[in-house]
């Protein structure tokens, strides 16, 4: 890669808009993201079928050529003597020189290795990818991931996970990046040398390209995706903090504009960097094992989450609560997915349940049920403000009225709720439920009308903070709590940040959290794990 750093190259070469040249913090690596020329950020794979994939690359010409057209080479071997296809793809500063290609009439459950190939003759990084089988599988292997948040720590789950030979695809359900600026950085808790680029909270298409192009140019980013094909999908960071259709909770439209105009600017870019079709919800088969379901639920149907302040700071809390669990929170036209979502996923149960052992839903936020527990005041913090007490002990409240701790997660919306664990019971499915969003990590027992519906492994974040930030009562101590408050709730770990390895076979899906041992520090030493399994047809974890 060829570095030319001057102003006009930086608005040619990246599209950014001038806005992005005066950074007061981190200017040199601002302006190296911002001129960088040829293959800026190495490549990837998404959106695997049993004879397709999508790749992917970003190109900036040296000269001032509107566009050009990038070359595609595959091979079974790493060196490239035996290539078996290719094909070609155009890209230009109107799509922020990424460029995205699928590629045809592959051979399923294959090995594949991939390389982009410029105009002047250079070529990209090498990418290894691979095919989903056809037919019967004996195991398939998944690395689920969320929350990284890049100002908090090394990626180092993404490092370990793209060491390892025996998992076949990546699964990231959202928070990929975070909006906020570095001034939301909590004092003490950043890391030197991970800063964000832009400086402040990005708002319009050239910010989120920067920001992308930030966590992008991380190695052990650019190396999780080289090794791997990755099936991605948003939750609410790649936009704003507590997104739903029509606004954000991070989004004050008096301050920062157009809500419509935000969401657009953050769904082109996510579709320009990411692997990824713009299909907005998707199914995977991976043979006659599993089907892996890619959903939206944040920004095109998601209806706003329920507002409880009120009711949980009224003068008669108990009895405002009581009205808010017996008609706001129970209103049916409460959706996470939209009804045509809603409908797409019930049929596709029906039809995928008879020719695949186990459904597997990926999803952004968590399904689980999950109450605060009564004694959650033993573990806060001492120096804990009066608000943050304040906040825990509603959260108490809400729990003796039937009320879950979050709002904004999939027990803020019952009915809708109800609806997607029905239509996998109507169906029969071996349902799995793959999230993340909490930072923490839990497993879940689901149950609908007394019924096992499936169960939910729930990762923890690679980066981001989790309950740890607030509580400093011994972690297994606020772990087994949250077990007793919570009948769903099978185990959890509420401090330690990672990533979680799913296994599919014929018979069982297990479940490992891998916990790093750090990740102020780049290491890939592994401080614990944890496993659950569930067996075909029990719908229950294992004893």
């Amino acid at each position: 890669m060829v570095m030319q750093i001057d102003r006009r190259s930086m608005i040619l070469g990246g599209a950014w808009g001038i806005g992005a040249l005066a950074l007061p913090a981190g200017q040199a690596l601002a302006a190296e993201l911002i001129g960088a020329r040829g293959f800026t950020h190495a490549v990837a794979s998404g959106e695997p079928g049993a004879d397709s994939m999508l790749l992917w690359t970003r190109y900036v010409p040296a000269s001032d050529a509107e566009s050009v057209r990038l070359d595609v080479e595959i091979a079974i071997d790493p060196d490239f003597a035996r290539t078996v296809g290719g094909g070609t793809v155009r890209t230009g500063g109107y799509r922020d020189w990424t460029a995205k290609v699928t590629i045809d009439g592959l051979q399923p459950g294959t090995t594949y290795w991939y390389r982009f190939v410029a105009p002047d003759g250079s070529k990209s990084p090498v990418g290894r990818t691979r095919t989903l089988p056809q037919g019967d599988v004996p195991r398939f292997g998944l690395g689920v991931f969320s929350c990284s948040n890049l100002p908090y720590g090394w990626f180092n789950a993404y490092a370990h996970a793209a060491a390892r030979d025996n998992l076949d695809l990546w699964l990231h359900v959202g928070d990929y990046i975070y909006e906020y600026g570095n001034a939301s950085v909590r004092p003490g808790q950043g890391i030197v040398g991970r800063t964000l680029m832009p400086d402040t909270e990005i708002l319009a298409i050239a910010d989120y390209r920067l920001r992308y192009a930030t966590y992008r140019a991380d190695p052990d980013l650019q190396r999780l995706h080289q090794m791997a094909p990755m099936v991605a999908l948003w939750d609410d960071h790649e936009s704003a903090n507590d997104s739903w259709e029509g606004g954000a909770q991070n989004h004050q439209a008096d301050k920062e504009g157009d809500w419509n105009t935000r969401r657009a600017a953050a769904m082109q870019v996510y579709r320009e960097w990411m692997p990824v079709s713009d299909e907005p919800w998707k199914a995977y088969d991976i043979g006659t094992l599993a089907t892996l379901y890619r959903t939206e639920s944040r920004l095109l149907a998601r209806t706003r989450p329920a507002d409880i302040t009120a009711a949980a700071s009224a003068p008669d809390a108990d009895a405002a609560l009581k009205a808010f669990h017996d008609g706001v929170w129970q209103d049916p036209s409460a959706t996470m997915l939209g009804s045509t979502q809603e409908s797409w996923l019930a049929h596709a149960f029906r039809a995928n349940a008879r020719t695949t052992t186990w459904q597997m839903v990926g999803m952004g936020t968590i399904i689980g049920r999950t109450v605060m527990p009564a004694n959650v005041s033993d573990w806060l913090r001492p120096d804990a403000n009066a608000k943050l007490v304040q906040r825990y002990r509603n959260s108490v409240r809400m729990a003796q009225n039937g009320l879950p701790m979050w709002m904004d997660r999939w027990d803020g919306y019952p009915a809708a709720r109800s609806r997607l664990l029905r239509s996998a019971q109507a169906a029969d499915s071996d349902l799995i439920m793959l999230a993340g969003d909490s930072h923490n990590a839990w497993a879940y027992g689901l149950v609908e009308d007394g019924q096992p519906a499936g169960v939910e492994f729930a990762g923890q974040a690679v980066t981001s903070g989790g309950m740890e930030g607030d509580l400093r009562g011994d972690p297994t101590a606020v772990a087994r709590g949250f077990v007793a408050a919570n009948p769903e709730l099978k185990w959890a770990n509420t401090h330690q940040r990672g990533y979680m390895m799913i296994d599919i076979s014929r018979d069982r899906v297990t479940g490992e959290w891998l916990f790093l041992d750090t990740i102020k520090a780049r290491s890939t030493r592994i401080a614990s794990t944890h496993r659950m399994s569930v067996e075909r047809g029990r719908r229950v974890f294992s004893a």
